[in-house]
């Protein structure tokens, strides 16, 4: 591969571990690339676009930015289109190529738990993340969703896409979850969210499998709830390898359905990177 740069943007951008996971992929593939990190704000997006040369490859965008790359695309992937969130952007001849991984690494994550399947689901939170869970959710099999969120009516677009997508869609209060048992549970909360024991344990009270798509502050309340009933549990960081193992598909070829080259070896040294041995 010919040297090229790219980057991961967003504010804040210091906590990412993407430049850890990426240089891991490429030192093995033996790819002339670099990837480094840069605090770009949405005022500030447009304008630092504009200015890269033509050596950028390509972006990872990360919050606040998935909004703004959406309109900067000019073709998006039907993920993308479903979310109105682009997380990559990839320079074509045409302009900038919009992406969305999150949803496959969200599918890719539970696949690995062993949840490649499932009818009922519950997302906690209301947030950018959690419009990627609902598309990862129908493309799982969700018949049935339930959303709880801190603010119910925020959650009135999520449930929208759900019903659009075919699901039976249930929003309710964050402190009021009651009623049927879902196979698994994605949490959107910010990491530092503070949710009482009564509520998580309610959640967690068959709440399935969950998902918590934090990474960097751990354990949360929700994952110690399900701790404590025996339910299982995994991290984000499984949902941020499988959506950069996408993202690099996507810089190598324009598309993310073609495997890497030796791509199970790049996932196992990708995976090894991000707990940092």
């Amino acid at each position: 591969m010919a040297a090229s740069a790219l980057e991961v943007w967003g504010d804040p951008i210091e906590h990412s571990l993407s430049p850890r996971l990426h240089a891991a992929a490429y030192a093995l593939l033996g790819w002339d690339w670099t990837y480094d990190r840069r605090r770009v704000d949405e005022s500030s997006f447009a304008g630092t676009l504009a200015s890269l040369d033509p050596s950028y490859r390509g972006l990872s965008l990360t919050m606040p930015l998935k909004g703004v790359a959406f309109a900067a695309a000019a073709r998006r992937d039907a993920r993308a289109e479903a979310t109105g969130a682009v997380n990559t952007l990839v320079r074509g001849e045409d302009g900038w190529h919009g992406f969305n991984t999150d949803v496959g690494g969200i599918v890719a994550a539970f696949a690995e738990a062993g949840v490649s399947t499932l009818r009922s689901a519950r997302i906690v939170g209301a947030g950018a993340t959690a419009t990627s869970a609902v598309v990862a959710l129908a493309e799982l099999g969700a018949e049935r969703l339930e959303i709880a969120a801190r603010r119910p009516e925020a959650a009135a677009p999520l449930a929208e896409l759900g019903a659009g997508r075919g699901m039976a869609v249930k929003v309710v209060s964050l402190d009021a979850v009651v009623g049927e048992g879902v196979d698994a549970t994605i949490s959107t909360l910010p990491g530092g969210a503070a949710v009482s024991r009564e509520a998580a344990d309610r959640l967690a009270d068959g709440g399935g499998a969950l998902m918590d798509v934090v990474y960097g502050h751990w354990p949360t309340s929700l994952s110690e709830a399900w701790t404590r009933q025996g339910l299982p549990v995994q991290d984000g960081t499984g949902m941020l390898l499988h959506q950069a193992v996408l993202q690099i598909r996507a810089f190598a070829s324009g598309d993310v359905e073609g495997e890497l080259p030796r791509e199970t070896e790049v996932v196992a040294v990708m995976r090894r990177a991000l707990v940092g041995d």
